[in-house]
Parts: structure tokens; sequence; C-alpha cells
């Protein structure tokens, strides 16, 4: 790479397990530089964990939407939906003290101790998915058989949608956060079937709320005489729905993928599975596919690390390239399955840190639990240098995971 070369993004390894080799290089000499994106924007591109982590912790700083004139745009003129070009109608505070009442709100559902009560109901279905899956031969796609519908059954339940929906939720998700297989008008419509369905879930919930996230959302509403309108329940329904089975149906594809790559790790797990829960955090540190980054829309100017970014600057912070930065992390290139502590930052950090990080941390140790105890001899089915990436997708994955056992 060429100091003056202008980087596309997203920038990708030799296979869809590895870093690029430009990562290291900036955070070595660039580590703020200009990108393009594939709308042809250009945005500044942090890759060091010192300023990613400052500019995330910063609550000045959302995601560009709309009102903000000049924001770059990630997918092309035309193509991409809501979540893709910053313009989503997802009715959501995102900014100072709204925002902050809606993340104490919403999150009283994401604790711990609710965690631990839907884990037993968690093991139970990944359980007869791998059950499932083993009945249908080898090889066999982890993807498909346990890391889509795993997720899928866990929101649904949370949000008290049904499951047997779950096809048409993977459209409107992937709709919503791919940026290259849709055009704008079939985002558009996917939007607003997502959107007529939800309403429609949120009335009846309203009419007889039960034990989900908005029955309790509207109970506590009503007691305590103010609560979220019913557009912020919509943008939170769907938010939930798309955050909470997408990105961790890929994350265990990836985390099983880079688990068997090198097998050793498997067998690892297999003699201590104690490391199971510092084996996932390594696992969200180490994943090199994560997808385009997060965006900040600077709304004034910003100093970092001497050099002074203006207001009206895009940026795209790289988890991914902080997650690997040898300043924080001791043998960063190395996937270390006992790695504590780990303050990786691949749920963000801050007030727009990821909400449901808790309920993805569950998800991703029971698969591995019941995996290592049911299916102890399992393997890739193909090279790791043959598996697939998911082209355009904001948080990365790949197209199957195959494997046999």
């Amino acid at each position: 790479m060429r100091e003056n070369d202008l980087l596309r993004l997203p920038l990708l390894g030799d296979n869809p397990l590895d870093p690029p080799a430009e990562w290291e290089q900036l955070r070595g000499r660039c580590p703020m530089s200009t990108v393009e994106l594939p709308s042809g924007d250009k945005a500044t591109y942090l890759t060091r964990y010192d300023h990613v982590k400052a500019l995330l912790s910063d609550p000045r700083f959302v995601r560009p939407t709309a009102e903000d004139v000049g924001a770059a745009r990630i997918a092309p003129e035309g193509a991409g939906g809501p979540a893709a070009d910053g313009s989503s109608t997802l009715t959501l505070p995102d900014r100072g003290e709204p925002h902050l009442k809606w993340r104490r709100q919403v999150g009283k559902y994401f604790t711990a101790r609710r965690m631990t009560a839907l884990r037993p109901g968690m093991v139970r279905t990944a359980e007869d998915l791998v059950d499932e899956m083993v009945r249908g031969g080898q090889p066999a796609d982890l993807k498909a058989g346990l890391g889509f519908p795993l997720p899928v059954y866990v929101i649904c339940d949370i949000l008290g949608v049904p499951a047997a929906d779950r096809d048409r939720f993977s459209h409107w998700s992937d709709a919503f956060l791919n940026v290259s297989r849709y055009s704008g008008d079939q985002t558009r419509a996917a939007y607003d079937e997502f959107a007529e369905y939800m309403g429609a879930h949120i009335a009846a919930t309203r009419a007889e709320p039960g034990g989900d996230l908005i029955g309790m959302v509207i109970r506590e509403s009503k007691e305590e005489g103010q609560g979220l309108t019913d557009d912020e329940l919509l943008g939170t329904a769907m938010g939930l729905l798309v955050a909470g089975h997408e990105t961790t149906a890929n994350m265990i594809g990836k985390m099983v993928a880079m688990l068997l790559a090198d097998r050793t790790r498997w067998e690892r797990l297999l003699a201590a599975p104690t490391l199971v829960r510092t084996a996932v955090d390594e696992a969200l540190r180490f994943d090199a596919n994560l997808g385009f980054g997060l965006r900040r829309y600077l709304t004034e100017e910003v100093e970092i690390d001497g050099e002074v970014l203006p207001s009206g600057t895009t940026v795209v912070c790289s988890m991914p390239s902080a997650n690997r930065d040898e300043s924080v992390f001791t043998d960063a290139d190395d996937m270390v399955l006992s790695r504590s502590p780990n303050p990786h930052l691949t749920f963000g950090v801050g007030p727009h840190s990821c909400l449901g990080q808790s309920l993805a941390r569950t998800e991703l140790q029971v698969t591995l639990d019941v995996l290592l105890r049911k299916l102890p001899s399992l393997q890739l089915a193909v090279p790791a240098d043959e598996l697939k990436r998911v082209e355009g997708l904001l948080v990365g994955g790949l197209r199957t995971v195959p494997v046999r056992w």
C-alpha cells in the first residue's frame, strides 16, 4: 500500500477469516486515513484502538441520519436501504437525554438475571437444532442448521412474535443490512411490510400486554404515566429483531469456522470446556469479517491525536482493526482462548454500545457448549480458504459454514 493510495471500503483479507494487510499498515503509518465508500463518498477511517474507543465513547456523535446533510453514505445511489444510507425511518431517540431514557427503559429487559432465565430454553432449542442437523446427514451447513434459526427463535420469543415467520424476518433484515443485493425500491417495500407487521403486533400487545419485551415496556409506561410512543415502540421492535438475529446468526457461523480452521483451538476447548466464556469473547475480538465498521457524523470540530477533524466529517470506526492493535492486545494476531481481560470493541463502547450484548454472548456460549458436548468430532467440510463471505453485508458474514463430524 502506497501512502497516497485511496482505499475503498470494505477492506478484505485473502479469505473471510483473515484480516486485510492494510489494517496493520494503517495503524502504524496512517491511523486516520481518507477512504472511499461503495457510494463513492469519502470518509475518515480510524484504525487504532485508542482513536476508535475515544470517538465511539463520545456522546455527541452518532450514526448519520437523513438530516445530516453532507454525511457520507455507504450505499450507491438507488441501492441499499434505511440502514445502509443513513436515512433510517426507524423512530429511535439517539441523542441526549431522550436516548438515555430509551436505553434505560429497554435495557431493563437485558439483565443478567433475565439472560440466566432464558438460557435453559436456548440450550433446549440448540440441542433440538443440532439433532435435526445430524438427522439431515453430512456435510451440513451449520449456519442454516443452527446459526440462523437459534437467534431467530430467541429474539422472536423476546419480542412475542411467532418464529414461524422467520423467513420473512430474514428477508426484511437482509434488505436493511445489505448494500448491494437490493434496490432502494425493494428495501423501501421491505421496510413498509416490516413496519405494517410490527405495527399490528404492537397494537395487539397494547390490548393485551404479555411477558415479552414490548409488553413489559407498555405496562411500565402505563404505570409510570410516560413511556415510548408508538413510533418509538415500532423502531425498538424492528431494530431489535434485525440486530437481535442477523448479527448473532452470522457470528455463530464465523465463531465456529474460526475455531475449526485451526483444530487445535477446538481440541483445547474439548479438553477445557470452562474456557467457553473467554473463547466467545476472543472470537468476537478476533473476527476480521465485521463488515464496514461504525459511522459517526461530526457535528462539531474534533481533535484526535493532534489532528483536527472538521465539523461535517463522516468517520468510519474500524472495530476489527482496533481489536488487532498490539498496543492493547498481546499476541493480537493469535486467537488466545483464555484471554482475560479482553476489552474488545466489537459491541461498541459508551452510550451507544450494543444494548443486546449480554444476549449475544449468552447465545454464543450456549452454541459452543452444545456443539462441544454433542458434536465433539466437528470439523470444517471444506478448507477455510474456500469459505465465501456474504457480499455487501454491513455486519459481515459467511454464505455457508459446511461441516462434518
